[in-house]
């Protein structure tokens, strides 16, 4: 099973000596001090076990439960080691507003979270970030939800130097803490997902409401406003919403909806295993394939593929189908020599293809090194009728795609 992170793995029975352990949540190294430990190559996700009662919230909403153990702890955003035999930092569900927002029951839904959108509490002011770039989800977001009620949840944010804490006392009730990276009065704290609630009657007296609720943002909107913010998301526009009083004066805290170039950098230490490359600000996409290809207990999967022609020279839609045609190509060209490959430390191999007008090529390799000539043998009869099929349609070149896949043992052992 492949892994990313906030993502999970559970338990139906007991392990490693109880019956509490629920499964693990993984987590990527961002403030801790990894230092005097033993690491792999970059990336790669820390396994934290996590209480058959906690298992609920790795599930449906993984950064809350990441930085309650962060703060119950004292590591910021989260600690990387586990520890046994402890209380679950959950209970019984109770009184929360997730239970509006997510499926805690059946895990049917849960709330839509988007990569690299922000959202930063300061003084008076509270600002959420969305990266153009995520464009799509927001519209996904905006046509799945109520005509009253738009909720999103946002990503741990570096920038900030703190963030929201939802801790359940042992009474059952959630409440809201902070939990800091440095220990110093809070400038900045990030929260964890934003509700817009259209239902604020004019007749209340207020022009917009803003309050924290658990770890994140409610904002309360009149209707007229709730069309405004959905105009300005369909057109990319930034939007202010002013909260307080009508007849306040100064008295007004401000929600800004701000969409901005993705700043965060990508793939940041990520390299090629072909030649060690660095892939780091360059555009990719997981790849789900279709069909498992499987030899002598060995599995091969196509995870990813990096675009790695600059944005600005892609065609308007970076070419997925293509690349997934070459994927199936790839597995079927290496299906018969898994084990060997496996079994030579090669489980993570590149595949590079390089096309223009007057030129076609591709490179594999594994480790820095490329493959030995007779997998490439097999890989030329699969991939150049696939590879010249793509060069038919000048207006989608050149192009230059990094594909990646994995060798790992198979389920039907």
């Amino acid at each position: 099973k492949f892994i990313g992170n906030l993502e999970n793995i559970t338990f139906t029975e007991g392990f490693l000596e109880s019956k509490e352990h629920g499964g693990f949540l993984f987590v990527m190294p961002t403030f801790q001090k990894l230092d005097d430990l033993e690491l792999p190559k970059t990336p790669f996700l820390c396994g934290i076990l996590i209480q058959k009662q906690e298992v609920p919230w790795a599930k449906v909403f993984p950064i809350r439960l990441m930085l309650r153990l962060g703060a119950e702890y004292g590591v910021y955003p989260t600690p990387l080691t586990s520890i046994r035999h402890r209380k679950p930092l959950f209970g019984e569900r109770g009184h929360t507003v997730m239970n509006l927002l997510v499926d805690l029951r059946n895990y049917q839904y849960t709330l839509h979270t988007i990569d690299n959108l922000f959202i930063h509490m300061e003084m008076g002011r509270s600002c959420i970030k969305i990266p153009l770039n995520r464009y799509n989800e927001v519209m996904k977001v905006m046509n799945t939800s109520n005509e009253h009620v738009i909720s999103i949840g946002a990503s741990f944010s570096a920038e900030a130097d703190s963030h929201l804490v939802c801790v359940q006392n042992s009474d059952g009730v959630y409440q809201t803490q902070a939990n800091s990276s440095t220990g110093q009065p809070r400038k900045v704290t990030g929260a964890s997902f934003v509700v817009f609630n259209g239902a604020l009657k004019t007749s209340s007296g207020f022009l917009a409401k803003s309050s924290i609720v658990e770890d994140g943002l409610m904002v309360q909107i009149t209707p007229e406003t709730m069309e405004g913010l959905r105009q300005a998301l369909r057109g990319k526009k930034d939007f202010k919403i002013t909260c307080g009083k009508v007849d306040s004066g100064d008295l007004r805290e401000y929600v800004d909806i701000c969409w901005v170039q993705n700043e965060e950098k990508t793939n940041m230490r990520i390299t090629s295993p072909i030649d060690g490359k660095s892939m780091e600000g360059t555009q990719n996409e997981k790849i789900v394939q279709e069909g498992d290809f499987e030899m002598d207990g060995k599995l091969i999967k196509c995870t990813e593929v990096f675009y790695l022609v600059k944005a600005s020279e892609l065609c308007s839609h970076p070419p997925y189908q293509f690349a997934k045609e070459i994927a199936l190509a790839c597995c079927a060209a290496l299906c018969h020599h898994l084990k060997t490959l496996k079994n030579n430390g090669m489980n993570k191999i590149g595949l590079r293809v390089s096309m223009d007008t007057d030129m076609v090529e591709y490179q594999a390799g594994s480790g820095g090194q490329l493959l030995p000539q007779h997998y490439l043998n097999d890989l030329d009869s699969a991939l150049i009728p696939v590879i010249h099929g793509g060069t038919s349609d000048a207006t989608k070149l050149p192009l230059e795609i990094e594909l990646i896949f994995f060798i790992t043992e198979s389920l039907m052992m």
